[in-house]
């Protein structure tokens, strides 16, 4: 068998507007080193997304000159939530909120349609597997780590032995609806943030970009009545600018992300006392920033992860790498598990 002829995973990363594929071979290299997206469409439901998925496929072959007989399998991410099969949540998410996906087995459809092999792991746990995998390299099967992903929610992983641990009901690892103490963090006069899944004081509620524009930037544009952010007409536009003003050094946006980054240290602190893994990761639009900015932030979610002194000497904060890439690099590599050999 020559190289071109060595069994191959594909990755395939689904979200709101594209698919990001990769290439994974047998020796553990990925074939490409930069993004190769389609549209995604799944506003168009799931015959059209999942025709999508096989095109976005389809194009990673022919880019990487991969023929398709040496597909072993193929690593599916999206968004949750989902079941641990891939069967989206029968009240919907954010990305597929169309009555037709409330209950669809996208995992399943695709499997159909490719008539290979696909494994499933929601968008969090696939960044956390390969950052994992990155960090440790060949010590990871041997190793433990929790990622925290922040974007429009807050999503997560937890990895033991090197594998992603799902749970009875494929939702492990969602980090963001972990209560938080808000203590210390809020302000004595700041409302008790609520998050969209009905929960209050949850970590997604403060560290996520929803968190910012229903509860902090409401409240800091209070206390800052002559900001320019006052003047922006949609709340939503506003949230979506303040990451640029804190790379920017702007004191409410500062603000705001301190309380993100207190956020994040607590909740590591409860996973350090639950699970004691050897590296905390942090990926997500918080931390695709200038290097001041994002530099500042990971020192600020440091100082509030109280660790004891002998977890503080076997454990590691870090960033989760190739950020944009990280999903389908992750599902490239929780295929490549499923495959013998």
């Amino acid at each position: 068998m020559n190289v071109a002829q060595q069994p191959v995973v594909v990755g395939l990363d689904v979200g709101g507007t594209a698919i990001n594929a990769t290439v994974l071979d047998a020796d553990g290299k990925f074939l490409v080193d930069r993004l190769v997206e389609v549209p995604s469409r799944v506003l168009d439901g799931p015959s059209v997304a999942v025709e999508a998925l096989a095109e976005a496929m389809a194009n990673v072959l022919v880019i990487t000159g991969t023929p398709v007989e040496t597909v072993a399998a193929v690593g599916l991410d999206t968004p949750g939530p989902a079941s641990a099969d891939g069967v989206i949540s029968s009240k919907g998410s954010t990305n597929f909120s169309s009555p037709e996906w409330w209950g669809f087995d996208f995992r399943g459809a695709l499997e159909d349609r490719l008539g290979l092999p696909v494994i499933y792991n929601n968008d969090g746990n696939a960044a956390a597997l390969y950052a994992h995998a990155q960090h440790f390299g060949a010590l990871a099967p041997a190793r433990s780590s929790v990622a925290a992903i922040v974007g429009t929610g807050l999503g997560g992983g937890v990895i033991e032995s090197g594998w992603a641990v799902k749970g009875a009901a494929g939702m492990a690892g969602e980090l963001g609806h972990v209560y938080l103490p808000m203590h210390g963090l809020l302000e004595p006069d700041q409302p008790m943030p609520l998050c969209n899944c009905g929960l209050s004081g949850d970590a997604e509620s403060i560290a996520s970009l929803k968190g910012i524009e229903n509860n902090l930037l409401p409240y800091w544009l209070k206390r800052y009545p002559d900001h320019e952010l006052n003047e922006v007409g949609s709340r939503a536009k506003a949230a979506r600018l303040v990451r640029s003003y804190g790379e920017r050094g702007d004191e409410l946006a500062l603000r705001i992300f301190e309380q993100q980054a207190m956020a994040l240290g607590r909740l590591f602190t409860i996973a350090a006392n639950f699970t004691d893994p050897a590296a905390y990761f942090i990926g997500g639009g918080v931390v695709e920033t200038g290097l001041e900015f994002r530099t500042w932030f990971l020192d600020t979610v440091r100082r509030h992860t109280q660790l004891r002194a002998e977890q503080e000497k076997a454990a590691t904060i870090a960033l989760v790498p190739d950020r944009d890439m990280a999903g389908a690099r992750g599902a490239a590599i929780a295929a490549r598990q499923t495959v013998p050999g």
